[in-house]
């Protein structure tokens, strides 16, 4: 039976992702100012982050940097791991004040639905026990990661603004000076440190995450621009998601806005 070569063009489109921000018919028109549309996939977005992030974690083969953290911090004080990220994502947006940034709706779900869903995720995966072969514990890492590329397409176009993390790390790009790439990496390395130093898991996981996750999260927006993408964005949409390629030395993450986060 032959297959549709435009079904195979617009699947070759979303493997090799996207490299801006585009429109959907459900991007908010301001960031505080939601629309059932772009609430849901908000929510929906930072739910699968969330979910991927405990499935990276429950492999126990290294989880992202800030995973790496949370954990060592709930290993420390014995606190459960959805506590530790949201009490870390809090401290990070109070970092935001010396430096001027204004949250966005997007912001603070971010800190209470991740926390949540990881969690959930994590408590629920770890109350069964280590996975039981290193198949499984490599499968749970790659369908995090796509998990989170996903979530990513849905929060990314949402239109309500940066996480608490990457608004820190724009805001010292804009204090400093220096390439939003060098500040990532600074932050990523030194936070991963901490996190491996109060025992958090650094392993493969670690390094598939900081690899994959790029393409990852091109490749859902790309999605979201293949299922949900508007032919004529109006301004006000250009102007909460931007409109500038992404940049080749970032990184892009869940609560990455400024990606053109």
């Amino acid at each position: 039976m032959p297959t549709d070569p435009s079904l195979l063009a617009r699947i070759g489109a979303v493997l090799r992702g996207a490299r801006t921000l585009s429109p959907t018919r459900f991007t908010a028109p301001r960031i505080w100012r939601p629309t059932p549309g772009s609430f849901a996939a908000l929510i929906a977005g930072l739910w699968l982050f969330g979910t991927g992030e405990g499935l990276l974690l429950a492999a126990n083969l290294g989880a992202a940097p800030w995973s790496v953290l949370a954990q060592g911090v709930s290993i420390r004080t014995g606190i459960s791991i959805g506590w530790t990220t949201l009490f870390i994502s809090t401290c990070v947006l109070l970092l935001w004040i010396p430096l001027r940034q204004r949250p966005g709706l997007g912001t603070i779900m971010n800190i209470l639905v991740i926390a949540l869903a990881l969690g959930i995720t994590y408590s629920a995966l770890a109350s069964k026990g280590p996975p039981q072969s290193l198949f499984l514990q490599f499968v749970m890492v790659f369908g995090g990661i796509a998990i989170i590329g996903i979530g990513s397409g849905f929060y990314l176009t949402s239109g309500h603004g940066p996480g608490p993390r990457d608004g820190w790390m724009t805001g010292l790009h804009r204090v400093t000076g220096w390439p939003v790439g060098v500040v990532r990496l600074c932050i990523e390395v030194v936070v991963l440190g901490f996190g491996w130093l109060l025992g958090g898991t650094v392993g493969i996981g670690t390094l598939l995450f900081a690899v994959l996750i790029g393409q990852a999260v091109a490749m859902g927006l790309a999605l979201m621009h293949r299922l949900f993408g508007v032919e004529s964005p109006s301004p006000e949409h250009h102007s909460i998601l931007g409109s500038e390629e992404l940049p080749a030395d970032h990184v892009p993450s869940v609560d990455d806005h400024d990606l053109g986060d």
